[in-house]
């Protein structure tokens, strides 16, 4: 990976929970042609659960800066949400949920695949797979499906995918 790439990526840590706030709310889809809705949303308890308290013991994440400015353009971060604090791509308890946001002006240039490539990387030494929540016209769609995730159940316009991440160790020897 070229020095530049590397230079703009960098752990989320507990000071960027309003960078995170920020990127939960470009993660929402808005179809083209509808209404966004107010940015308050994300402190609904179903969407403020993906961001609050960031800095649990399981809480992984990414964000991406411009090498010029190191001004945030995206990031990426999955948590562990369990019992009553279960996402919108929950499968089971041990499955971290996935959440993705690149800021518009920087869509279609790579910055998604490379925080998700980096995050999954990540991720693989602590975690079997990790799953999302996508609608189903959600132009991000054709990026995790080409990174290998797979949709495990549908409804409501919304995808559930999963991503494996490594093989179970083998139990033969």
């Amino acid at each position: 990976m070229p020095e530049s790439a590397i230079r703009v990526l960098s752990p989320i840590t507990l000071e960027d929970q309003h960078l995170l706030w920020l990127m939960l709310y470009q993660a929402i889809y808005v179809p083209p042609g509808e209404t966004p809705p107010a940015p308050e949303i994300v402190k609904l308890p179903e969407l403020a659960r993906y961001v609050s308290d960031w800095g649990k013991p399981n809480d992984l994440g990414l964000k991406a800066m411009e090498s010029s400015t190191h001004q945030p353009i995206g990031a990426v971060w999955l948590r562990l949400l369990r019992g009553t604090e279960r996402g919108y791509g929950y499968i089971d308890d041990e499955t971290p949920e996935l959440s993705i946001a690149v800021l518009a002006e920087h869509r279609g240039k790579g910055i998604g695949t490379l925080l998700l490539n980096n995050l999954l990387a990540a991720a693989s030494a602590t975690h079997k797979s990790v799953c999302l929540s996508v609608n189903s016209m959600n132009p991000a769609l054709r990026l995790y499906e080409r990174l290998g995730f797979e949709i495990v159940s549908e409804g409501d316009g919304s995808l559930i995918m999963r991503k494996a991440l490594r093989a179970a160790p083998s139990r033969s020897r």
